[in-house]
């Protein structure tokens, strides 16, 4: 069972060993930094590869992220037209490391659904698989990864041309998104107490795992409190820890009046 950043046992996942690689024909060059960072929830970079034909222009604007993030580039000649020979590459070496190296996880970071049996493959052989592409990465491949991020959430604004992080979204947006609030109340219902009260570490790793693509960050909120704050339809609740160094969050579906 992976463990998710929501969780308060996210530190002794920092030291497992990732091979981070890259479609650089489906990724855009400013979310690196943020998919570094990104990365480094999960663990370690231990591999770190992106696969093109650098010979083309259409790379140009990775190639000055290549040696400041240390990333190798593997070169992949586009041989025919319309076939995608970076997509076979990438699976080749995921295959290869795989079975060569010691490594924990993969974060594959692509929008193209080819790779949704190598992420299945990968999960069969009992290590942990994060996915990184655009929010139209095709559904299979979002859900057969234990975690995926959608890269929009990634962008360095400053560089970014096409648009910046998604704002966050109004009380009245979230109060009419059916598929978020039945995913948020079934997953508190599972986790409630006889008061209703679920702790929000439990109701996040729950969700993680319901959802593969769920973040909060989707919505336009850093964490998930914050999240649950503004929708309408629950309520939260502070209360100290046993030990008194600190506090908690409980959530709640609201109670409709008599």
């Amino acid at each position: 069972m992976p463990l998710l950043p929501f969780s308060s046992q996210e530190s002794e996942t920092s030291q497992d060993k990732l091979a981070v690689l890259i479609d650089a024909d489906n990724t855009q060059a400013v979310i690196i930094e943020g998919l570094l960072a990104e990365v480094a929830k999960y663990g370690v970079a231990s591999v770190k590869r992106i696969y093109g034909d650098w010979t083309s222009t259409n790379l140009r604007s990775w190639k000055d992220k290549l040696l400041k993030y240390a990333i190798q580039p593997i070169q992949q000649f586009s041989y025919t037209a319309g076939k995608n020979a970076t997509d076979s590459a990438m699976i080749i070496d995921a295959m290869d490391l795989l079975y060569s190296e010691k490594l924990d996880g993969f974060c594959i970071v692509s929008s193209d659904s080819d790779f949704t049996r190598l992420a299945s493959r990968i999960r069969e052989s009992g290590l942990k698989v994060y996915g990184f592409g655009e929010e139209k990465t095709p559904r299979a491949f979002v859900s057969v990864c234990d975690k995926f991020i959608y890269t929009e959430i990634l962008k360095d604004e400053q560089d970014d041309e096409d648009g910046v992080k998604p704002a966050a979204k109004t009380r009245k947006d979230l109060k009419g998104d059916r598929k978020l609030i039945k995913l948020l109340q079934d997953t508190v219902d599972d986790l409630a107490d006889d008061s209703g009260w679920a702790y929000l570490g439990g109701v996040g790793q729950k969700i993680s795992l319901r959802s593969s693509e769920f973040d909060p960050r989707n919505y336009g909120f850093k964490k998930l409190a914050d999240l649950f704050r503004s929708v309408p339809q629950f309520e939260t609740e502070e209360r100290p820890q046993a030990n008194g160094t600190g506090r908690q969050v409980y959530i709640r579906w609201k109670r409709r009046p008599r």
